[in-house]
């Protein structure tokens, strides 16, 4: 029997849809930033109640090499990290390499004893998750700027999902974070 484990999707985008500009700079994103305020974030990923909330993290290689570049402690250490790629193999101290069917480590993953399952991004792995239906939830941050080009949350894809708006939130700082959860096909019926 399969688990409660959720596939959440918590990322941040501009309000015309980019996650980095052409050449994945992201210092865009410092325009929200305020003193105390995270916007969820530790909540979501580090623990509620002493209770740890993910355990699981998916992440592309071009987000894994971009997160190495900053000069902080790997941010997933201790958890089961997946970095999806063509061109990787192996495991490092930090992650597992894996370029097999995602659908297919999602579900023997969701099969296990655990806690819920974060999509860090980038965009292509996104979309790999989009076209399976893989997504429970999405939690964007929409970020008050108009990149006008850049690398797109939503790459294009022949998959439709279909989604419930469970909660929305205004900050101070401009920045709304939206919640979504994945309505299944046997939910619409």
């Amino acid at each position: 029997m399969e688990n409660q484990r959720k596939v959440v999707l918590y990322i941040a985008q501009s309000l015309d849809g980019y996650i980095a500009r052409e050449n994945d700079e992201i210092s865009w994103l410092s325009i929200v930033e305020r003193d105390n305020e995270d916007y969820g974030y530790n909540e979501f990923v580090e623990t509620v109640e002493t209770v740890e909330t993910v355990d699981t993290v998916f992440m592309g290689r071009k987000t894994y090499e971009k997160v190495l570049t900053f000069d902080v402690e790997f941010p997933h250490k201790g958890r089961n990290c997946y970095v999806l790629s063509k061109t990787l193999k192996g495991s490092d101290e930090n992650v597992h390499f894996f370029s097999g069917d995602v659908d297919e480590l999602i579900k023997k993953i969701k099969t296990e004893e655990g806690k819920d399952i974060f999509i860090d991004g980038g965009s292509e792995v996104v979309r790999a998750f989009r076209d399976k239906d893989l997504i429970d939830e999405y939690v964007i941050s929409i970020i008050p700027i108009l990149l006008g080009k850049g690398i797109r949350l939503f790459r294009d894809t022949d998959t439709e999902n279909n989604l419930k708006l469970i909660e929305s939130k205004a900050f101070e700082s401009g920045l709304v974070q939206l919640r979504y959860e994945r309505v299944k096909l046997e939910d619409k019926k």
